[in-house]
């Protein structure tokens, strides 16, 4: 099976795609997607649904994995930008037929690490690893793309 996480933000976008096959996780592509703040909020998300479409096509992924949208009541706009991005997202995954897995944020750390409220530094080392990486991902959000990756091979896979 072939996951590909994605954590979505307006600016960078980080995504992962791993290979589950006979037990064993291996990175197949890492990346970023980034936006230029300067441009319109319409060419924002069209840059990153083009960019998505093109890496599902790239990588022809099983399912696609996305973290939960939680929105804090200090942070309301926060959470409306962050949807629009998922929105795109989301449209791309449907537009390719890709199934969506969703899980909450405390879900991901606990397959992860084991604890639902681990740091993002603790699901950092343990990404790089459980995918044998030479050094850590420069940037948190492709360590987290992969984090939701691994937590889908660890959630979906039968239990003997």
């Amino acid at each position: 099976m072939r996951i590909l996480g994605i954590d979505p933000a307006l600016t960078v976008t980080g995504y992962g795609v791993i290979d589950f096959r006979k037990n064993k996780l291996s990175l197949l592509e890492a990346g970023i997607v980034t936006t230029d703040s300067r441009e319109t909020t319409p060419k924002r998300l069209d840059k990153i649904y083009r960019a998505v479409t093109k890496l599902i096509f790239d990588t022809k992924p099983d399912v696609m994995v996305l973290e939960k949208l939680y929105a804090h009541y200090r942070h309301p706009t926060t959470a409306y930008i962050l949807g629009q991005a998922r929105g795109v997202i989301c449209l791309a995954c449907a537009r390719e037929n890709i199934p969506l897995v969703e899980y909450a944020a405390t879900r991901i750390k606990k397959a992860i690490v084991g604890n639902g409220l681990a740091s993002k530094y603790q699901v950092q080392r343990m990404v790089v690893t459980i995918l044998n990486l030479n050094s850590q991902p420069k940037y948190t959000d492709v360590t987290d793309a992969l984090a939701l990756a691994i937590a889908h091979s660890y959630i979906m896979r039968p239990k003997i």
